[in-house]
């Protein structure tokens, strides 16, 4: 390992770019659908062994000197955002001949903009930078710092933050309750990191070798506390049921399939209960924009859900919602990604919007400007969707709330606050069809399944094509439906538990490990 850590560290120009991207592209097999967390710590000491020989001249301004180390974490970053992210395309591939010229843009230009928060976070490690392991422990605490600010800013997109691939299973999931999220990141970087210590003295490979074996211990141990301290239950009162209609993206919107896409649906809610084991279901709960038309222009379709539901059953429908007089589409009409709340005489009880859109998917960006160069977006047909200004949870038989997470909603640590994880359910409607049979919607799933850990709260995931399931309050599968399989699953509703300390304090203990980590390595850097 000294002589490779050495033939790294001695790299420049273009194998040294070239190392990076490889290296970030392999850290992609930690994450879903893979998730085979070892490989992160074969290229993470690639990275740190990479900074290592990121030396800017001597002569060059402070800024300049940062230079070299920038463009390795923008190297790393872009082949971890490409290789973790290019499924993206096939949602332009839909509608081809209008979308298909942004391919480019979404499997390099994106990865491209993405890893400059990478590249931050190793030109801010590099200005505390020093020998032996207090330098991993500042790579994680500007990685940290990084992922954070890559969950909010411009609206935020954290898919495959690079903590996720220490949590793999609901064993090692359950660090996030302990944590939360963006500590996990900083966490994560340090593991991985550490293999990096055991080519300097003996000293710092036997304390990389026990932190190591401390982290994972911890990791795993307290994983299996959590998972059986408290006893399993359900809420027998209530029985879910997920309908997953496995509809083929290019056909969803097609006039002419309306009709049968809607029977389908009312098929698969009224046929008989699908697990002998459990009652009818009280509530019925269908994907994302599972209705293909305006679903208040069309009394008959209203009606014939009255007539498929049974007294006391009740419809969650992902729909479009209009809002408006002018069933004209361009006559100024608001139209919001919503779920609508049906009871069994045909009455809208409830509804709830989407509050955090696409940008380019559902709305465009600068859009004044952008439609005059004959721009829209890709999900949302015509009309361009409305955000909503806050979210309001649904009401469900047997009083219990639910909170609505509308497609990658779910992919947002901070989405639902420690408040509004009062309510007994997430809901979380989505149509990952758009994506194909890749790497897309197992990775969205398995960030869904994040957000039940980290607020102890049962999820039921309802996906046009995904993976569709019901979730307990600590990650664990009750019932799933795989991708491309249509059907319907029946379970009762798992119980909430207790409000996580992480999910309480999550930001102190943020900051409190960044504050750790950033010292140690200043207290090293001043030293040397």
């Amino acid at each position: 390992m000294q002589r490779l850590s050495q033939r790294v560290l001695l790299l420049s120009g273009w194998r040294r770019a070239l190392v990076a991207l490889l290296a970030g592209a392999f850290t992609t097999l930690t994450l879903a659908p893979f998730h085979l967390f070892f490989v992160g710590f074969l290229t993470i000491p690639v990275l740190v062994w990479l900074l290592d020989g990121a030396v800017g001249s001597a002569e060059a301004g402070r800024y300049a000197r940062l230079r070299p180390s920038f463009f390795v974490g923008w190297w790393f970053g872009f082949g971890y955002f490409v290789a973790g992210l290019w499924w993206i395309s096939n949602a332009l591939l839909v509608e081809a001949p209008e979308f298909a010229w942004a391919i480019p843009l979404a499997v390099l230009g994106l990865p491209a903009l993405l890893a400059f928060f990478y590249a931050f976070a190793t030109a801010a490690a590099r200005t505390l930078w020093s020998d032996g392991l207090a330098r991993i422990f500042v790579l994680a605490a500007f990685f940290g710092v990084a992922e954070w600010l890559r969950s909010f800013l411009f609206t935020g997109f954290p898919w495959n933050a690079i903590g996720y691939g220490i949590l793999p299973t609901p064993l090692m999931m359950q660090s996030v309750a302990m944590t939360g999220v963006d500590a996990i990141n900083m966490l994560a970087v340090l593991l991985f990191a550490l293999p990096a210590g055991f080519v300097a003295s003996r000293f710092s490979a036997a304390l990389s070798a026990f932190l190591i074996v401390a982290l994972l211990g911890t990791q795993v141990g307290f994983g299996y506390w959590r998972l059986n301290i408290e006893p399993d239950a359900e809420n027998e009162s209530q029985v879910l049921r997920l309908v997953q209609p496995a509809i083929d993206q290019s056909q969803k919107w097609q006039p002419e399939q309306a009709r049968q896409i809607f029977d389908d649906l009312l098929a698969l809610s009224a046929a008989p209960g699908v697990d002998d084991n459990v009652d009818r279901p009280t509530v019925i709960i269908w994907p994302e924009t599972a209705v293909p038309f305006i679903l208040t222009r069309e009394p008959s379709a209203v009606g014939a859900i009255a007539e498929m539901l049974q007294v006391g059953q009740t419809l969650i429908a992902g729909a479009v919602r209009e809002e408006g007089e002018d069933e004209a589409e361009d006559a100024g009409n608001l139209y919001y990604n919503s779920i609508l709340v049906i009871d069994s005489e045909g009455i809208i009880t409830g509804a709830a919007d989407k509050v955090h859109l696409v940008p380019f998917g559902e709305y465009l960006p600068y859009a004044e400007q952008l439609s005059a160069l004959g721009l829209k977006a890709v999900a949302a047909a015509d009309r361009g969707y409305v955000g909503a200004t806050q979210r309001r949870s649904l009401a469900l038989p047997g009083g219990i709330s639910a909170i609505p997470l509308i497609c990658y909603e779910a992919i947002f640590a901070g989405e639902v606050s420690p408040i509004e994880a009062t309510d007994g359910l997430l809901i979380n409607v989505t149509n990952d069809a758009w994506y194909g049979n890749t790497p897309g919607p197992y990775q969205h799933f398995h960030q869904s399944r994040l957000r039940t850990v980290e607020l102890g709260m049962p999820m039921a995931r309802a996906a046009n094509n995904g993976v569709s399931s019901i979730i307990d309050a600590k990650g664990r599968i009750v019932k799933q439906l795989e991708y491309e399989q249509a059907g319907a699953i029946d379970a009762q509703l798992p119980v909430k538990i207790a409000l996580p300390v992480g999910k309480q304090y999550s930001n102190h203990i943020f900051w409190l490990i960044f504050l750790l980590f950033a010292t140690t390595g200043l207290l090293a850097r001043l030293r040397r």
